[in-house]
């Protein structure tokens, strides 16, 4: 397959001081969890679970909620894949913690 043939994608991961932006050129056909793989983005970040990855293409999670699943949406010229890191809270916890505080900050 000649280059011309090919489409130019990137997969993208951050962690809160460093990031990471790998473009790939890949075949048509090629899905999202193919480039993760192309990618070989885990050299830098070994910690990534390869086997419980979430993934986004500009935002939108690839959850299979409603869209393709990671191992079934085909990338798309100029697709941008997002590797999510887990949550460390859950975020109506997170939630429920900063309306107490600010409760109780202007009870004084």
């Amino acid at each position: 397959m000649a280059d011309f043939d090919l489409i130019s994608v990137e997969v993208a991961y951050a962690l809160p001081h460093q990031q990471k932006i790998i473009p790939l050129l890949v075949q048509p056909g090629t899905t999202a969890l193919q480039a993760v793989v192309q990618s070989e983005i885990i050299k830098y970040f070994p910690d990534i679970d390869m086997e419980a990855l979430k993934l986004g293409i500009f935002g939108q999670s690839l959850s299979g909620k409603g869209a393709d699943s990671a191992e079934k949406y085909q990338l798309r010229q100029g697709d941008r894949v997002e590797i999510y890191r887990p949550l460390i809270c859950d975020p109506k916890d997170a939630r429920r913690k900063r309306a107490e505080k600010s409760v109780g900050l202007g009870e004084s």
